[in-house]
């Protein structure tokens, strides 16, 4: 059986909801975790989702931040142990949807973020981002011990070598790359996670998020900041990661393109 799962940062769930419902409906994944949402929970209709077969869970935020995971209720559910933001960390911004998802196959635990930008190596963002960093590390090395099969996936706001930047030396001194933070997230694979894209092999200058300005997507001036993690046992049924450019080049786009593992059960 094969079992797809796609992170998508759509940067206004409102204004993307078109294309979500599209994708839905053509990709069709099992399940399928947005961030940046930039709503309410109050404010997401459930319907357009249920008319596809489809169940949502929400973690949402006016304006800012926000992420969701859907999932097709024809094979799998979401069980009810949710868990909103890391926890003992203490957080007033909507980052973080941990769920189980409950298959035939057995049950996987989706951990969905919307990882912080930092903005700036000298702004007061960058300390809040590498503490939520280390925070969520030390979670998820008890989660994984708790649940074998574990994704972590979403815009982790982090290319974690150089071939994941156009211009490495360009972008050396940004908070997307700079030391520190790759570090931070070789510390999650040390946990026991794998970079599911990385272990098949991939075009060179393949990226996930392209910046509105300077006809960045068409001259492919792009980096890999959104990323899914997969713990060993799921690495082993690991069969494809692909990057959904076309979403990517619709009018009025999400500046990220949608990310698809599939697993082979």
């Amino acid at each position: 059986m094969k079992f797809a799962i796609t992170t998508w940062n759509v940067n206004s769930l409102k204004v993307r909801l078109p294309q979500v419902l599209e994708f839905l409906s053509t990709v069709s994944p099992e399940v399928l975790c947005l961030q940046e949402l930039k709503m309410q929970d109050a404010d997401i209709d459930h319907a357009p989702f249920e008319e596809l077969g489809y169940a949502i869970e929400t973690f949402g935020q006016k304006t800012y931040n926000g992420v969701a995971t859907i999932a097709k209720k024809s094979v799998c559910q979401v069980r009810s142990d949710l868990v909103r933001n890391i926890p003992s960390f203490k957080d007033s911004q909507s980052r973080l949807l941990a769920a189980t998802i409950k298959t035939a196959e057995g049950n996987i635990r989706v951990v969905n973020g919307y990882f912080p930008n930092g903005e700036a190596t000298d702004s007061e963002k960058y300390p809040y981002k590498l503490k939520w960093l280390k925070a969520l590390t030390l979670w998820l090395g008890k989660e994984i011990e708790k649940h074998p099969q574990l994704v972590l996936l979403g815009d982790f706001n982090i290319a974690p070598e150089d071939q994941d930047v156009y211009d490495p030396a360009g972008w050396a001194q940004s908070v997307l790359c700079v030391p520190e933070v790759r570090e931070a997230f070789q510390r999650l694979l040390d946990i026991g996670l794998v970079d599911s894209f990385r272990e098949h092999k991939q075009p060179p200058k393949t990226y996930s998020w392209w910046d509105y300005r300077m006809l960045a997507f068409q001259r492919n001036h792009g980096l890999r900041i959104d990323h899914i993690l997969i713990s060993k046992p799921l690495a082993a049924r690991n069969q494809s990661v692909v990057i959904n450019k076309d979403f990517r080049a619709k009018e009025r786009p999400s500046d990220h393109a949608p990310v698809t593992l599939t697993l082979e059960f």
